[in-house]
């Protein structure tokens, strides 16, 4: 009885400590706990011009597929943008459908009868007013400015676009957040350093023939697969999927060259029967969206929490994070 009340007492013994130990380690939210808790003033609301909504036809059971791009806005790939607005506004993208789903790595859609020579129809004539855009609007310069802040009368330092989003440093450079967006930097010799939008999960890019050839719009893809980085600076990026992704990355792969649809295909392509802006429909039917600001306290800690998951399921805090695995966080709101 006696050895058993000692054993009984020196496991206790060691078991307190062991429980104060655990109580005393710290807690650390994940990052969805940071999102979940960010402030409403650390929202900013997507404009509805800014809003593409597209209407894929019903899938095998009937039901409903819509999808919801956020365009980039200023001062990235306005020309192509411009040019995608007009297309929507022209119904040019009605009708028309996915052509292309190749496995980790794109999906996309146009007309199916463009610079295709197995196609049996003709193609849709361009809308008037598109913009050729040039190579170099696939980069933005940034300016750097100055101004004296009157309370601590120091310079305080600023650059337009802003980029006051954390910074990360992967393969292929420095890269940080402008205005809700994953921005790359690069750094040509001997000149200033250029920004450019990044090829990340959901991103919405410019299918285009070989160089100086930049596409206009008529075609688009959506990233589906491991961020495909090496197209960076090389094919214009013009908004994300925000909404339906599901409807994008989960259709069949195609046979084809570069996973388009071979001929023997054609009942695989899903067709889109309509794009629209969003500012252009209905109040009622207008999707409202907001994305946690790059620029707040808020997205820095959920940032960081990323890069340093220390939350109970992790073990080894990684120290780092690739760009396109901080998603920039965007909710529907209505």
């Amino acid at each position: 009885m006696r050895t058993a009340f000692l054993a009984a007492s020196a496991a206790l013994a060691l078991a307190i400590p062991l429980a104060a130990q655990e109580a005393a380690k710290p807690t650390y939210p994940a990052p969805s706990e940071i999102v979940a808790a960010a402030p409403k003033a650390d929202w900013t609301a997507i404009p509805a011009e800014d809003l593409l909504v597209m209407t894929l036809a019903p899938d095998a059971e009937g039901k409903p597929r819509q999808v919801v791009i956020q365009l980039m806005p200023a001062p990235f790939s306005q020309g192509w943008v411009h040019n995608i607005r007009l297309f929507a506004r022209a119904k040019w993208y009605d009708n028309i459908s996915v052509n292309r789903v190749q496995d980790n790595y794109v999906t996309q859609w146009g007309d199916p009868n463009y610079d295709n020579p197995e196609a049996t129809g003709k193609p849709k004539p361009l809308p008037d007013r598109l913009k050729v855009v040039p190579e170099s609007d696939y980069l933005t310069r940034y300016s750097v400015m100055s101004s004296m802040n009157r309370q601590t009368r120091q310079m305080v330092t600023r650059t337009d676009p802003p980029l006051a989003g954390p910074r990360v440093k992967d393969a292929y450079g420095d890269s940080t957040f402008s205005n809700g967006w994953p921005i790359g930097i690069y750094k040509p010799a001997n000149e200033p350093p250029v920004l450019h939008p990044t090829h990340c999960y959901g991103m919405v890019g410019v299918g285009r023939n070989y160089s100086p050839d930049t596409g206009s719009g008529a075609e688009l893809y959506t990233v589906i697969g491991h961020a495909p980085r090496h197209l960076d600076r090389n094919i214009a990026l013009v908004g994300r999927v925000i909404e339906g992704m599901e409807h994008l990355s989960s259709l069949p792969r195609g046979k084809g060259e570069l996973g388009f649809y071979a001929k023997d295909e054609a009942a695989k392509r899903t067709p889109i029967l309509t794009v629209r802006v969003a500012s252009d429909l209905a109040p009622s039917e207008q999707p409202a969206f907001e994305y946690l600001s790059t620029e707040s306290e808020t997205f820095a800690a959920y940032a960081d929490a990323i890069a340093n998951r220390r939350d109970p399921f992790f073990i080894t805090p990684a120290g780092g994070a690739d760009i396109c695995n901080i998603r920039v966080p965007v909710r529907r709101v209505q």
